[in-house]
C-alpha cells in the first residue's frame, strides 16, 4: 500500500497495548485515531504524519501496516430520513452498486 503526500490516513493504535491510552480501557478502546495528514514519504514502507500537540510524545514517522486510508465522504453512513420503514417495522434493502464474486 502506497500513499500520497498530503493524502489523509487513520492511524492503527490497538497494538500499542498499555503504551498509549485514549480514554477507554478494553474492548471500547478505537482501534484507529485521525484523520491525520502525510507530510512525506521516509524510506519505502514509513510516512510522517501531522500529530496533535497532544501527541507530541510519540515519534511521527509510522510503518505502513498501521495506517489506513481515510475515507471523508460519507456515503457508507445509513441516512435515517430516506429508509422507509413498514407498519411491522420492516424495510427493504436496495442495492447501491453490484459487486462481482472475487472482486472488492
Amino acid at each position: 500500500m502506497a500513499f500520497q503526500t498530503g493524502e489523509k490516513v487513520l492511524l492503527k493504535v490497538s497494538p500499542m497495548k498499555g503504551v498509549i491510552k485514549f480514554g477507554k480501557n478494553g474492548k471500547l478502546s478505537p482501534r484507529y485515531i485521525g484523520p491525520f495528514e502525510i507530510l512525506d514519504c521516509v524510506g519505502s514502507v514509513a510516512y510522517r504524519l501531522t500529530l496533535l500537540r497532544s501527541l507530541s510524545v510519540v515519534h511521527p514517522v509510522f510503518h505502513v501496516s498501521m495506517l489506513k486510508k481515510y475515507h471523508g465522504n460519507k456515503d457508507y453512513i445509513i441516512k435515517w430520513d430516506i429508509v422507509l420503514l413498514d407498519k411491522d417495522l420492516q424495510y427493504e434493502e436496495e442495492p447501491i452498486a453490484r459487486c462481482e464474486v472475487g472482486k472488492l
